[in-house]
């Protein structure tokens, strides 16, 4: 007891900034470069974090970089309740002026944080100039738990976990081709056209979400002449006129070079949910841009079911 008595008096706080960002990005490179510091003084503080609580944190790989070890993973989570009653107390503290700035990181799926998130929050930070926003359109699943985002907008919501999470929208997907495909290929009257036609799809044991791979069951057997794991590859292909594409709406709408095929027949429904780490939830800024997102798909979801082909933005 003694020995720990000894170890936490001895701890330097600031250490537990170093320990975080290792952590999350496993390299003590990337770490120095979010951190504005060099290589070694990141490996110091941490081997200083060590020593004052006499255990080993990491295990190092040259393959995998720092790997949390058990006594690492358990300090992890008390270091982000530090980290985030910290800001709390800052905001709360400071007034207003601070709670009105600060860093945000979202992460989303690749189509709707490219053609709808980023146009969006491209209007947030003119009302929030002091708040600065990363957005990560990325086509896999973003971390919480490693702090890869502070927000996360997702095709699922999250079976487990310490967050705050609300449906955020519906949105449509539909059946598209471009007139010089019309032009040159079989005409397309019912569904059952389908089958004599070409297809750009997801790679089904590559999608991220069981909630992307809509071709197989729309059309079990359907010919994909070219897959990819982004949708914005397959919306890009579809332009060239020589294979359908099932896209979303608020992605192939907004472009007149694609027309909807089967409209009726071809109406797919999925949801986007939104999730944050509920120690966050309570931050000022990530109050207004989850608010600020959430009225811009209430505004947008005529848009976002295919029923307008133009978005419109908070005031």
């Amino acid at each position: 007891m003694q020995k720990n008595i000894t170890s936490l008096s001895a701890l330097n706080w600031d250490d537990l900034k170093f320990f975080l960002e290792v952590a999350r990005t496993r390299k003590a490179s990337s770490a120095a470069n979010r951190l504005a510091v060099d290589y070694t003084t990141v490996s110091r503080r941490i081997s200083s974090l060590e020593t004052s609580l006499g255990t080993l944190l990491f295990e190092k790989s040259r393959n995998n970089g720092f790997i949390l070890t058990a006594e690492g993973q358990r300090l992890l989570g008390a270091a982000e309740s530090i980290e985030s009653t910290l800001h709390l107390a800052c905001e709360q503290v400071s007034g207003s002026g601070v709670a009105l700035s600060g860093h945000v990181r979202m992460g989303c799926t690749e189509g709707f944080g490219s053609f709808f998130i980023t146009p969006q929050l491209s209007h947030f930070t003119d009302t929030y100039p002091a708040i600065s926003v990363d957005i990560l359109p990325l086509p896999h699943f973003i971390s919480l738990s490693k702090r890869e985002a502070d927000i996360v907008i997702a095709l699922e919501r999250p079976e487990h976990g310490p967050y705050v999470c609300c449906k955020l929208c519906d949105y449509s997907l539909r059946l598209y081709a471009t007139q010089d495909y019309l032009d040159n290929h079989a005409p397309i009257l019912r569904t059952e056209d389908l089958a004599d036609h070409p297809f750009i799809s997801y790679v089904d044991d590559l999608a991220f979400s069981s909630e992307l791979l809509y071709l197989s069951n729309l059309l079990p057997g359907a010919h994909a002449t070219l897959r990819s794991t982004s949708v914005i590859a397959q919306y890009v292909a579809a332009l060239q006129g020589r294979a359908l594409a099932i896209l979303p709406c608020f992605l192939a709408a907004q472009d007149s070079r694609l027309l909807p095929m089967l409209e009726s027949e071809v109406d797919i429904t999925r949801q986007f949910w939104m999730y944050c780490r509920e120690d966050l939830r309570k931050l000022k800024r990530i109050t207004l841009l989850w608010d600020y997102i959430r009225e811009a798909t209430e505004r947008n979801q005529g848009f976002l079911l295919g029923e307008a082909d133009r978005m419109t933005f908070v005031d």
